[in-house]
């Protein structure tokens, strides 16, 4: 399972919410890895799948969102939507990283309200990209008061509604992986005997 900050920014509040959602997937029993998209220096999408501008490094990053089996996002909330930096970098990948994903989401606000219309935005992404967006999400307002420099927060319930996202996400994947076996054990069952022997 991986997360995906949003943020640019070093001490980044968003880095740390993901972490902490991060955590929750750990405890559900999830192997977990999160992205700082600065490892990427993503060029801007030019609405092509390859480009010769593109770097490198963005196809380990597609390759790592493919092979996770469930995803945390996470955004400052900018201007009343979600960052540039994170459109830009879901605008570089599409359907083969996302389709049928477990997505979980995380936002913060350096205001009081919280980073919901953020939230509400990348949920209906995540709806475009045909992953199953958890129900649980988790919205921190007034962000530069909540962190300590370890990442944790001051204030418990917020750090369990993060934590809750990311096991939402490690569980649900992991029903998820057992529904794919199932299916597939079932058609091998029903498959024709094999004249060959």
């Amino acid at each position: 399972m991986i997360g995906i900050s949003g943020s640019l920014r070093a001490g980044s509040y968003t880095t740390m919410a993901v972490a902490a959602a991060l955590r929750g997937a750990v405890e559900a029993g999830a192997k977990t890895q999160l992205i700082d998209l600065r490892d990427y220096k993503l060029t801007l999408s030019t609405g092509v799948d390859t480009d010769p501008t593109y770097p490198d490094s963005l196809a380990a990053l597609r390759e790592l969102v493919r092979s996770a089996d469930g995803i945390v996002l996470g955004t400052p909330e900018y201007h009343g939507s979600f960052s540039g930096v994170l459109k830009n970098a879901l605008d570089l990948m599409g359907f083969e990283e996302f389709e049928g994903k477990m997505l979980g989401l995380v936002g913060v606000s350096g205001g009081q309200m919280g980073a919901i219309d953020a939230l509400n935005n990348l949920r209906n992404i995540g709806r475009a990209l045909h992953a199953w967006v958890v129900p649980e999400q988790a919205s921190v307002p007034e962000a530069w008061k909540v962190f300590n420099p370890d990442s944790s927060l001051r204030d418990p319930r917020l750090e369990e509604r993060l934590r809750t996202v990311g096991r939402q996400v490690a569980r649900f994947a992991s029903l998820h992986r057992c529904e794919q076996h199932f299916d597939f054990m079932k058609a091998w069952e029903q498959a024709p005997e094999n004249p060959g022997g």
